[in-house]
């Protein structure tokens, strides 16, 4: 019967003889995975490719050479100032480019769900509240998140500051949080430097983790989101 492993460490773990037909494999770390005598049929593969060897075919070069989103989606964990401007800089000019597109589609885009997924609106507010998290409250210290943030639903049940879960913001309203928060981290990561960060920092619900990591979440929430957000326009 179906299982659920979450933040489970099964390195080094041998299936033999398992039927994974239909499994879903999210933010998993498959370096050096071995699988032999398997049937790949109508399978998708999302992620960060190197040295991907199918058949005793190296194809790195051949899928990376053809990726919409490589190498930026190698550059979400960057170690120098530089490389964390830069990352920023090329995920938020993709942001530009989707948000004029946008304007020129019907209003009620920004808030049609496809297949269940968060509107284009929400995807923002979810945005908005990722910011608080990892970086306003544990870099800025701020101490309230906006009221109209809307966090994933694993997440709702927990209190966090300022937070009004009945909000129902217009598009208009979302954006000029977006903004405003999208130029603070902008002017904050000309402002700080990483060697000038503390080792680690407190972030709600997570605990203590090094500050690095927290720019490292806002730019994956940025980069992941916009994918998402990118496939349902294509829907709409």
């Amino acid at each position: 019967m179906p299982e659920e492993f979450e933040d489970r460490d099964l390195s080094d773990s041998v299936f033999w003889g398992v039927n994974l037909e239909r499994v879903y494999v999210r933010d998993a770390n498959l370096a050096e995975a071995r699988f032999f005598h398997t049937w790949w049929t109508d399978v998708s593969i999302d992620g960060i490719v190197d040295r991907l060897v199918v058949n005793g075919v190296d194809v790195t070069d051949f899928v990376n050479s053809r990726d919409r989103w490589f190498p930026l989606r190698t550059q979400l964990e960057p170690s120098t100032d530089d490389q964390l401007r830069a990352t920023w800089d090329a995920i938020q000019g993709e942001w530009w480019s989707l948000l004029e597109r946008v304007d020129v589609m019907p209003p009620d885009t920004t808030s049609t769900s496809v297949a269940g997924e968060w509107s284009l609106r929400d995807t923002l507010r979810h945005l908005v509240f990722a910011m608080d998290k990892w970086f306003r409250w544990p870099i800025v210290g701020a101490r309230e998140f906006s009221s109209i943030g809307l966090p994933n639903t694993g997440s709702r049940d927990r209190e966090w500051p300022g937070l009004d879960l009945d909000a129902d913001p217009t598009f208009t309203e979302v954006m000029a949080i977006r903004r405003a928060y999208v130029d603070e981290f902008h002017r904050g990561i000309h402002e700080y430097s990483i060697s000038q960060l503390p080792e680690t920092v407190d972030v709600l619900e997570n605990g203590s983790v090094p500050a690095l990591m927290c720019f490292h979440v806002v730019l994956e929430e940025e980069f992941e989101h916009l994918r998402y957000a990118l496939r349902d326009l294509d829907q709409i």
